[in-house]
């Protein structure tokens, strides 16, 4: 081998020579902090810590939770995104900041998701499920779609807020069913079962684990499931991929662990896989399918090609739906 090539093998040695003593000596150096972009309680923050005392356990060091709210979740993230990318910043990012928020809110999210940060792995998903007020004379959202309609612009929906999921999905059906009603944002979820209680809206976009208790005590009726599957608390009610003029729908709300870009992939490799190993526990699946979530899985790379997936498919209905925070 010539001088010439030689000198370059060891430069190039030389610079990969601190990667790979920072991903041998993972974890050892200090506890992990996991940020949850929001408030204690909520379920981002309730899964987060779930997952995070195991994950800790199986890494032997220290998974601390720090709740870092405000700005629908972009101050959290931004903070994963500054941070040091060498494994002991992470980021329990949901769908709304990772793949929403940018698109209709840019002034706060000013960071790229997907390019200033690295998926490790899905954390849990949830299906969504469409509810109606006890009056409504609609049993099935087929009923809805003719009341719809016969009377543009009388009924309106609730969601926790412009440029959720929540919206998303409804916005989408609207769209595919060429029906219009008003959406009516909420300052989060706590109300909305509420109000479509007491007939003050119409209906209500829920995450499965919000409107799972409201259906199954006669409450509120579900006309219909985002995801692709049918939730087993709720065998009766069918997804929107099996009614006419919407197969192919499938919408669920999630959240995924995400690291700063740029920390090693070995690193992002083994959290992953710890991940997916606390996943497989059946104290944790069992926590989270109480809840209506299903428990994540698969590759950093099969995570980073859904996000990407979901990124692109929300512009879409955003700049349809014209969206704005």
């Amino acid at each position: 081998m010539n001088t010439p090539r030689r000198l370059l093998l060891a430069a190039a040695l030389c610079a990969a020579l601190p990667t790979i003593a920072l991903a041998q000596a993972w974890p050892s150096a200090k506890p992990i902090t996991l940020i949850v972009p929001f408030t204690a309680g909520g379920s981002v923050d309730v899964n987060a810590r779930l997952v995070a005392q195991r994950l800790g356990e199986r890494l032997k060091q220290s998974v601390v939770v720090e709740n870092v709210a405000g700005a629908g979740g972009a101050i959290g993230v931004a903070k994963a995104v500054n941070a040091a990318p060498d494994g002991y910043t992470l980021v329990a990012g949901p769908d709304s900041a990772i793949a929403i928020g940018k698109l209709v809110n840019p002034s706060a999210f000013r960071f790229d998701p997907l390019k200033d940060l690295a998926p490790v792995g899905m954390l849990n998903t949830a299906p969504m499920v469409l509810v109606a007020r006890p009056g409504l004379e609609a049993q099935t959202f087929s009923d809805f779609v003719k009341l719809a309609k016969a009377k543009p612009g009388k009924y309106n929906y609730a969601t926790s807020g412009v440029g959720t999921v929540l919206q998303l999905a409804m916005e989408l059906l609207k769209e595919r069913s060429g029906i219009f009603v008003t959406h009516v944002p909420y300052r989060g979820g706590a109300q909305i079962a509420t109000d479509v209680i007491g007939e003050q809206v119409d209906l209500a976009m829920l995450v499965s684990t919000s409107a799972i208790p409201h259906v199954n005590g006669k409450r509120l009726k579900a006309l219909g499931i985002t995801g692709n599957k049918r939730l087993a608390a709720l065998p009766n009610v069918p997804t929107f991929d099996e009614m006419p003029g919407l197969k192919g729908f499938d919408m669920v709300s999630w959240t995924g662990i995400f690291a700063p870009a740029k920390t090693p992939p070995a690193v992002v490799a083994q959290i992953n896989q710890e991940l997916n190993a606390v996943l497989l526990e059946e104290g944790v699946r069992s926590k989270l399918v109480e809840q209506g979530a299903l428990p994540g899985s698969g590759t950093p790379e099969s995570f980073a090609k859904f996000v990407q997936a979901e990124y692109a498919r929300n512009q879409k209905i955003v700049q349809t739906a014209n969206i704005k925070e």
